[in-house]
C-alpha cells in the first residue's frame, strides 16, 4: 500500500473518531475496509503524531479520542464545512472583544483548504447576505473566561459595579461579592445570574458594568435557584424601569413573541386567544407607541399612567386623522 493511501486512511480514521465518542475496533475496520489489525497500527500512527487515543479493552472496550496539548485538524464533510464558514461570518458581528478578527482569521484558513466546489457555495451564501448588527457592547474575552470558571467550579466572585440611575445613588461603583451561577447573552448585551453575598439575594449584573473582576479562592455550595434565562429575562424587562406595563392583547402568545424580543418584553399566555405583554419602560408614552405598533386589540392592565398615555395618543391619532 502506497504512504498516500496510508495517510489518506489514517485521516478518515481520525474523522471517524471525531464523529462519534466510541468506537470499536470492528467498526472502524468495517468503516475503512480494513482488518482490526491494521486498525491498530492507524491508532499508533495518530498517538505518534501527538493525537491522545484511548483504548478500553475487554467486550465492549473500544477507541476514544481524548483531549490533547493541540486542536487536532477538524476533518468536516460538505454540510460541516458550510455550516462553519456561515456561522463565522455571523461571528464576525459579535459582542466579543476580539471575536470578530479571530472568526475572520479561522474564515481565511477555512477558505484557503476548501475544496472550490464549496467554496462557491459558501461565495454564494455571504454575497446574498446582509448582517444587520446592533448596538451591541463589546465585552472582554477574559472577563467570558473568568466568569465562566467561577460558573463551572462554584468559586465566589468580587468586582467592582456601576449601577444604572446615577439621579438615584446607584450611578456610583460599588464593590460587590457574588456567588455567580450562569450568564445569559442577548443579541446586544452579556448577563450574569449570581447569588448577592451581602445583600442575600438573586441579582441580575450586566458584564459591560462590571469594574476589576477577580475570581476568589473561596468555594461556595451551590444553593437552589430560579430558571437563569426566565430571571435574566424578568430583571432586564421589568425591574430597572420607572413603570411595569401589564397589557392584554388579543393574539396568540407566539405571535406577539414574532414581534417583541425577549429581551424588551415578557409574553405570557392567557384566555380565549388573548396573552400578557408585561414590559417595563421609564415614558408611559413611549410604551403606549409601542404597544399600539404591534397591530392588535389591546387592553391595558397596569399602570394607570399608560391608560393615560393611550389616551393621549389616541386623541393625537384621531386629530391627525380629521378633516383640514
Amino acid at each position: 500500500m502506497t504512504v498516500e493511501a496510508t495517510t489518506e486512511r489514517v485521516l478518515r480514521l481520525l474523522a471517524l473518531l471525531q464523529r462519534r465518542p466510541s468506537w470499536t475496533a470492528a467498526e472502524l475496520a468495517a468503516e475503512l475496509g480494513v482488518t482490526d489489525r491494521s486498525v491498530r497500527r492507524d491508532v499508533e500512527r495518530l498517538r505518534a503524531l501527538g493525537y491522545p487515543v484511548h483504548a478500553t479493552a475487554g467486550v465492549g472496550g473500544g477507541y476514544q479520542l481524548g483531549a490533547g496539548t493541540r486542536l487536532p485538524p477538524l476533518l468536516l464533510d460538505d454540510e460541516e464545512a458550510i455550516a462553519t464558514a456561515v456561522s463565522l461570518r455571523m461571528a464576525t458581528g459579535g459582542t466579543v472583544a476580539g471575536a470578530g478578527e479571530a472568526a475572520l482569521r479561522v474564515l481565511a484558513k477555512l477558505d484557503q483548504v476548501m475544496p472550490p466546489r464549496l467554496r462557491t457555495e459558501v461565495r454564494a451564501v455571504h454575497d446574498a447576505t446582509d448582517t444587520l448588527v446592533g448596538a451591541g457592547v463589546e465585552i472582554d474575552a477574559e472577563l467570558l473566561v473568568t466568569l465562566a470558571r467561577a460558573c463551572r467550579d462554584a468559586i465566589r466572585v468580587r468586582f467592582r459595579y456601576a449601577g444604572r440611575r446615577p439621579r438615584e445613588g446607584e450611578g456610583e461603583e460599588r464593590e460587590r461579592t457574588v456567588e455567580p451561577v450562569r450568564m445569559v447573552a442577548t443579541n446586544r448585551r452579556w448577563y450574569l445570574m449570581a447569588w448577592d453575598v451581602d445583600r442575600a439575594d438573586w441579582r441580575t449584573f450586566r458584564l459591560d458594568r462590571m469594574r476589576q473582576v477577580e475570581a476568589t479562592t473561596w468555594r461556595f455550595r451551590p444553593r437552589e435557584h430560579p430558571d437563569p434565562v426566565a430571571y435574566v429575562q424578568r430583571s432586564v424587562t421589568a425591574a430597572p424601569y420607572r413603570y411595569l406595563a401589564r397589557v392584554r392583547i388579543r393574539a396568540r402568545a407566539e405571535q406577539v413573541r414574532e414581534l417583541v424580543p425577549p429581551q424588551v418584553a415578557q409574553v405570557e399566555d392567557d384566555r380565549d386567544g388573548w396573552c400578557v405583554l408585561v414590559a417595563g419602560g421609564e415614558d408611559p408614552d413611549w410604551l403606549a407607541v409601542h404597544v399600539a405598533r404591534l397591530g392588535f386589540e389591546a387592553e391595558v392592565l397596569e399602570p394607570p399612567e399608560l391608560r393615560a398615555a393611550a389616551a393621549r395618543l389616541a386623541a393625537r391619532l384621531a386629530s391627525m386623522a380629521g378633516p383640514r
